[in-house]
């Protein structure tokens, strides 16, 4: 039931009417998670500024159970991954172009990242068509954290941005796990390793072996942040974290205080539902 999954905790709750909001927000993203887990991620970032999502469905996020309560949510909007779906993305210009090519016809994350950036490519045509003037793709494990703005709200971030700015690239953050029970990451996860922008040099470098502790890399997943893009013509995706212009190079800056918390892997879960997501056979180890 819709009570099971928390949903109680934010009936009632009231946002701005749309004729209000400036600058219009739009955030999109591809999902196949529980309700229990998109919920609280589309509530924060409504109480932040957003007005409009445009969620990519599939696997349990697909499930009725699950639409019925994201679609009587104002600003919502839910895409599946219906065979139409799949028939309208196969005649992309995208498969014609040389920058994602490097991704196609391999499996598991490339087969995803080609994915993300199909849908993508119409969530910029639904946000222009919704009236948007910035959108900003995100996954269900990531908060934007709206640091350096006069007020917590992404809204204001984006209202002080100069007019001639086409993007705001945002440095992730990663968590850093401190037990292994964790049930409610957006609440019981707290610890977070800084973005190397965020971080003194001397520090990032001084201190990287221990911060590391024997993985090779820094972050165990991406470290090049997400961005939010002014919405206009000629627009397209370049892969999952950053937009392009068919007409020019974008313009854009790189915040030096707001930043994406990324709750990585902070399930064992987490780890399982991306190895079944993909088409590979998995080994014993």
């Amino acid at each position: 039931s819709a009570s099971s999954h928390g949903i109680s905790l934010y009936r009632g709750w009231s946002f701005d009417s749309d004729t209000a909001i400036t600058p219009k927000i739009c955030i999109t993203g591809s999902t196949s998670a529980s309700l229990h887990q998109i919920l609280p991620w589309l509530y924060y970032h409504k109480v932040i500024g957003v007005s409009h999502f445009i969620l990519f469905v599939e696997g349990e996020a697909a499930k009725p159970a699950v639409t019925s309560v994201l679609e009587s949510i104002r600003g919502v909007k839910i895409i599946y991954r219906t065979k139409e779906l799949k028939e309208q993305q196969d005649r992309s210009r995208i498969w014609n172009e040389t920058w994602l090519s490097g991704f196609f016809y391999k499996p598991c994350n490339y087969e995803l990242f080609v994915k993300q950036s199909l849908n993508m490519e119409m969530a910029i045509v639904m946000a222009r068509e919704a009236g948007m003037d910035w959108i900003i793709h995100l996954d269900t494990d990531e908060l934007i954290h709206p640091a350096g703005a006069r007020e917590y709200s992404l809204r204001r971030l984006l209202l002080d941005v100069p007019d001639n700015v086409d993007m705001v690239i945002f440095p992730n953050y990663e968590s850093s796990v401190e037990r292994d029970d964790i049930k409610d990451p957006f609440t019981e996860v707290s610890m977070f390793k800084k973005n190397y922008d965020h971080l003194p040099k001397d520090t990032y470098f001084g201190l990287y072996k221990e911060a590391t502790r024997g993985n090779p890399n820094y972050f165990l997943t991406y470290g090049n942040g997400k961005s939010a893009a002014r919405v206009q013509e000629h627009m397209r995706p370049n892969g999952a974290h950053r937009w392009h212009n068919y007409m020019k190079s974008p313009n854009e800056i790189k915040l030096e205080e707001a930043a994406i918390l990324h709750y990585t892997y902070t399930k064992f879960s987490d780890l399982t539902s991306r190895r079944d997501r993909c088409g590979c056979k998995p080994t014993k180890e």
